[in-house]
Parts: C-alpha cells; sequence; structure tokens
C-alpha cells in the first residue's frame, strides 16, 4: 500500500513546488470592447495624466472618486502594462504609459457610468 501512495504524494509535491512558477493573470484584459480588471470593473484613464510620464496627477480627493489600479509588489510590466510610481509611493499599473483607473460609482463589473465623465475621463479601448 505505502508504494501505490509514493507516486501520488510525489506528483502532489511537484504541483506545489512549480505551481508558484505559473504564469499569473494580467492585471487587465479586454472584454466586451473595453479593458476590465479580472474582476471585470471596467478601467480608465484621464486626459490630465502625461503618457509616459511616469506620474499620475489623480490624488487626494480625486484618487477617492477615481481609485488607481495598483501593482503589487512583485508584479512586472508586461506587454503594453507598465508600472508607475504614485506620489505616496504606491505602485500603479499604467497602459500605453498612461497610469489606469476604475470609478468608484461603478458597482459592478461591467459597468462603465465612468466613460466621458467631465470629457477627461475614459474607457480604455483594446
Amino acid at each position: 500500500m505505502k508504494t501505490r501512495l509514493f507516486p501520488a504524494f510525489m506528483i502532489s509535491c511537484a504541483a506545489a513546488l512549480f505551481a508558484p512558477l505559473s504564469h499569473a493573470e494580467s492585471p487587465i484584459k479586454a472584454l466586451d470592447g473595453v479593458m476590465v480588471t479580472a474582476a471585470g470593473k471596467t478601467v480608465y484613464t484621464f486626459d490630465n495624466d502625461t503618457a509616459g510620464s511616469g506620474k499620475s496627477v489623480c490624488n487626494g480627493p480625486c484618487a477617492g472618486l477615481w481609485p488607481p489600479v495598483m501593482a503589487g509588489a512583485d508584479a512586472k510590466p508586461e506587454g503594453e502594462l507598465t508600472i508607475i510610481t504614485r506620489d505616496d509611493s504606491a505602485r500603479q499599473w499604467a497602459y500605453k504609459g498612461k497610469p489606469i483607473y476604475l470609478y468608484a460609482s461603478d458597482t459592478k463589473a461591467g459597468d462603465r457610468s465612468g466613460d466621458n465623465f467631465k470629457n477627461i475621463w475614459h474607457v480604455i479601448k483594446p
């Protein structure tokens, strides 16, 4: 009986060992013609941000209404997604050089109520 369990045990150990090496899910993806988070929340850019500057100008109360899409400490740039450092030293995702945000009034996946808000906030289209 011990010899039958050993191969299963070895396979389980190998799976646990190599699981962290698998590719993590992208922080944003295309869905229904716009870019969304893995949870399906619509993401936006802000016209007042300058592409490629490595900065977000949406801080303080602005970031309360337009929460930045944060990048974890171990996140790495991939394709058109890069990472900027915010004024508070937090890491934020950027798409084509522009920081990306959520809209606080979008309460569920698929909401797009922030699109063209004051003609300066826009959904990201792939």
